[in-house]
Parts: structure tokens; sequence; C-alpha cells
């Protein structure tokens, strides 16, 4: 067993793409790295001597995860980083990149960087959210980008009431609202026509989606507020919460979700000391 070991979670939905994971494992192998690839990607990758894992547990102990593909490759090995701690380095396979750190051209510069442990590391604000249901805490989750609430009927909008800091704000009836972190304020957020946030800003956003209302602007609180939203009893039909994109719950009339400053951050590996305005 090596003392130096690398999660690899790649999107394997193209050739090209298992092709540039194995040449990057294969370069981590001859390092002296081992290698553990997911279970559902194991057998497409075929990865001599990898450790298969699976389950939330499958980044503890490594030194560096690597996700190859695009975003939403990222958003998925956070998953698995952040309650390890490890840090995160992503390689733009896919068309947004966005959260990724390289680009396929630089694969033999960015697995020396990993072998030389030359890159240094952000820790990005994350989310924790609760969905309360007749008092009751009945779901809990955490996003890196953004929390979302959305009408479950095409035809009809969600009724809400959003608060901060337990204070009611305003009653909106909309598609939605995102509330989201400054890592994700290039995401749903940006498409909402939120604020672009720098990533070192310690902030929350909450942005409307199509309300039906003179008030509906999009507002960024400090990290130590709780942001929520009240799904309201006349709402016709289901809401729905999504985390990240990949984590949904459903919202029943009444539910009310609370959004708060993550308890872990993810931990995200940079290569380059370009400034965000580069991005």
């Amino acid at each position: 067993m090596s003392d130096r070991e690398a999660l690899l979670v790649t999107h394997t939905g193209r050739r090209t793409n298992t092709v540039h994971a194995c040449a990057v494992a294969m370069q981590l192998i001859d390092a002296g790295f081992g290698i553990r690839v997911l279970a559902e990607e194991a057998d497409e990758l075929d990865i001599p001597d990898a450790t298969v894992v699976s389950g939330p547990c499958a980044a503890e102990g490594v030194e560096i995860v690597l996700a190859l593909g695009g975003d939403g490759t990222v958003l998925r090995a956070a998953e698995l980083a952040r309650p390890a701690g490890a840090p995160l380095l992503g390689i733009n396979l896919g068309h947004v990149g966005f959260l990724t750190e390289a680009e396929v051209a630089d694969l033999e510069f960015t697995v020396r960087s990993v072998v030389d442990r030359t890159y240094t590391v952000d820790e990005r604000l994350t989310v924790d959210v609760d969905v309360h249901r007749d008092d009751d805490l009945s779901a809990s989750s955490w996003a890196l980008n953004e929390v979302s609430v959305e009408k479950g009927n095409r035809e009809r909008m969600i009724q809400v009431l959003v608060s901060v800091d337990g204070r009611p704000l305003s009653r909106w009836g909309c598609d939605g609202v995102v509330c989201a972190t400054p890592t994700g304020s290039t995401a749903y957020n940006f498409s909402a026509g939120g604020p672009i946030v720098w990533p070192e800003v310690e902030a929350l956003l909450m942005v409307p989606i199509s309300a039906h209302a003179l008030f509906a602007r999009p507002m960024v609180v400090g990290p130590s507020s709780v942001l929520a939203v009240e799904v309201l009893a006349r709402t016709v039909g289901a809401g729905v919460l999504w985390c990240d994109g990949r984590r949904a719950v459903d919202l029943p009339p009444g539910a009310r979700i609370e959004v708060r400053r993550g308890h872990a951050p993810v931990r995200l590996a940079r290569l380059h000391e370009a400034p965000f305005t580069d991005r």
C-alpha cells in the first residue's frame, strides 16, 4: 500500500475522457501513488492495481481527489472530498469548467504539480440546509454552489415567504429562490440575475427566480446570517429543493427551508495564482 493515494472521479460518458483518466492514473502510479476509483467507473477505466471504492467514505485518507470532466464532475467529487477534508483538483474535459483548475492540454504539468505538491489550496465556503415540516427536521443536506427552492408544477408559481435572521422580509409568487455561495455566484445565481461575488468574499446570496413582485431584488448578506424560505400553505402542489442540482427533496406546502454557512468548506486545489478576474 502506497503512503500517497489519489481518488479519481471521472465523467466516463466519452471514450476520450477514460483515455485521459487512465493516462493520469498511470503517471501517478509511476510516481508512487496508489489510485482509487469509484465502483461505478472501475470497469470503464480498467486501471491496473487500482483500489475500487464506494460510499461516502471513498476519499477518506487520500492526499488529493482528482475530478476529470466538467463542473458537474467537480460537484460530484466534492461530495466525497468534503467529508474527507481532501483537496479537490478539477481537470476540465467538458464544456463548462468554471470550477476546474486545469485543461486537458496541461495534463503532464498537472500531474507533476500533484506529485511535487506545488499546488495551493483555497477553502470555499459551503452552505448547510435543513428542511422542517410541522416543526420537525425532515431532511438535511449541503451545497458548494447553491440551494434552490423551485416550483413543482410548471403551470403554477410557488408562493414563498423569505426571511433573514428570523425576520420576515417579503412574500413572492415566483418560479423559485436561489440561495448561493460566492463560488456558486457564477452558476444558477448568475443565470437568475444575481451578482458575481469573488470567491474570497464571505457572504450568502439570495436571488428570486421570476418573482411576480415589486420588491424582488437579489440580496447579499453576511456569512453568519440564516436565510429561510417557507413554502406557503396556499401553494398549489409541492415544490422541490435542489442542492447543487444533484440532491432533491420534495417540499409540501408549509415546508420551511433554512440555509446557513456550512460546517465544513470544500478545499479546492489551485495550480495558478491568476486573479479571479481572469476567469
